[in-house]
């Protein structure tokens, strides 16, 4: 039987998408990240309140649940503490008492959480789908590769990996191997800092733009001497001679949040709202950041709003769900999102409520499902790398 493009309806042709996943061709939209569908999603039925809060009274002590910042609220009503991934992280190695750790967040997260408690803890994360697009951006094979390349330049020996937490448990492991250290967005200087009196040059995963602007805006390493290694295009895209004049060797990789916010964001929301001030999350592009009257992390944003004037107005450069609890929480103030195409975290808002009722309903009767585990070998030296963040001055 002869099959022709006109049965099922296939054009041969390559299509831009194609050749992008391929790594080709380059989309000067890829920053947009996700399809943002404009709003959050509907609340889940209001029985399940009901069913979470009866499962949660049922398993007692026995479990502590986690919610990160960017969690709907319906999820977020149900969490014993709040904040960004790595205090959850510590929040749960400070309960050895909880057998369950449930970790309402993303799959990078929740492994960190598994490396940081005790073996007699469970990690579960209600939806095994709730990955993270910028950690998927690095793969350890990506990364091994990427340092042959550095070998062979004869720079590896003086490159020092810093990784961003927002990396999965393979990438924390290649850093601890490496001599590097991990770091958050509020303590990347510092990571920096301690990485240059390690060695010459950082190579900085997954995100380009939380390494860029740390070392041009904070330590004032020059644009020149920073690089991206593009892991779908061969040596990175980079000649030996570039990778040897740079200071800072970037890795491709972005939040598809973040990296939706643009300069004519910045512009627009000043011209419609006189007096606003814009407050952006670092992991936003170079030319947001520079634009923004204020830039720091999660938490930063938060004790700026808290500490803000009666009355004043502001823009905000992060995700969605978080902004939006921001503005309930200061009714005084006029908050907003940076940019008028509203988007949230998909990944993230996968765990929602059915997924956490299902989940500790699930431990109620004795099973634990999606437990999330870290082998020895990778916890050994994801936990290196983690133990020199927390050795950081």
């Amino acid at each position: 039987m002869t099959t022709t493009t006109e049965t099922y309806g296939v054009d041969p042709t390559p299509t831009p998408l194609a050749l992008l996943l391929l790594g080709r061709e380059a989309d000067p939209n890829s920053e947009r990240g996700v399809e943002c569908p404009g709003d959050l999603p509907a609340a889940s039925d209001p029985d399940l309140v009901a069913r979470a809060r009866a499962a949660k009274d049922a398993l007692g002590d026995r479990v502590f649940i986690l919610g990160h910042h960017y969690q709907r609220d319906e999820v977020i009503e149900f969490a014993d503490v709040t904040g960004d991934s790595f205090k959850l992280a510590k929040d749960a190695a400070a309960r050895p008492e909880a057998e369950y750790i449930v970790f309402c967040g993303v799959h990078f997260m929740a492994e960190s959480a598994d490396i940081l408690t005790s073996d007699a803890q469970r990690v579960v994360l209600p939806d095994l789908a709730a990955g993270c697009s910028m950690a998927d951006m690095a793969t350890a094979e990506q990364v091994a590769e990427c340092w042959d390349v550095l070998t062979d330049a004869g720079i590896a020996d003086v490159t020092v990996p810093v990784s961003y937490m927002n990396s999965s448990a393979d990438i924390k492991a290649f850093t601890g191997r490496h001599g590097g250290t991990i770091c958050t967005s509020s303590n990347a200087k510092r990571a920096l800092d301690w990485a240059f009196e390690q060695g010459q040059k950082v190579l900085f995963l997954p995100d380009q733009h939380l390494g860029r602007n740390t070392a041009v805006l904070e330590m004032g390493i020059s644009l020149d001497e920073c690089v991206l290694y593009n892991p779908h295009k061969p040596n990175g895209g980079l000649t030996a001679e570039q990778l040897r004049d740079a200071k800072m060797i970037l890795w491709r990789g972005h939040c598809s949040v973040h990296g939706r916010f643009t300069r004519e964001s910045v512009d627009e929301v000043r011209e419609r709202i006189p007096g606003v001030t814009v407050l952006v999350h670092p992991e936003c592009r170079h030319d947001v950041v520079t634009a923004a009257d204020m830039v720091g992390s999660t938490e930063y944003i938060i004790k700026a709003l808290d500490a803000a004037e009666p009355g004043s107005k502001w823009a905000i450069g992060t995700e969605l769900n978080l902004v939006r609890r921001l503005a309930k929480a200061h009714p005084d103030k006029e908050i907003v999102f940076l940019d008028r195409t509203v988007c949230f975290c998909s990944t993230m808002n996968r765990i929602d409520l059915p997924h956490l009722v299902w989940a500790l309903e699930s431990l109620v009767e004795g099973r634990v499902p999606n437990v999330i585990t870290v082998d020895p070998e990778t916890e050994k030296y994801a936990k290196a790398a983690l133990d020199r963040m927390l050795a950081l001055p």
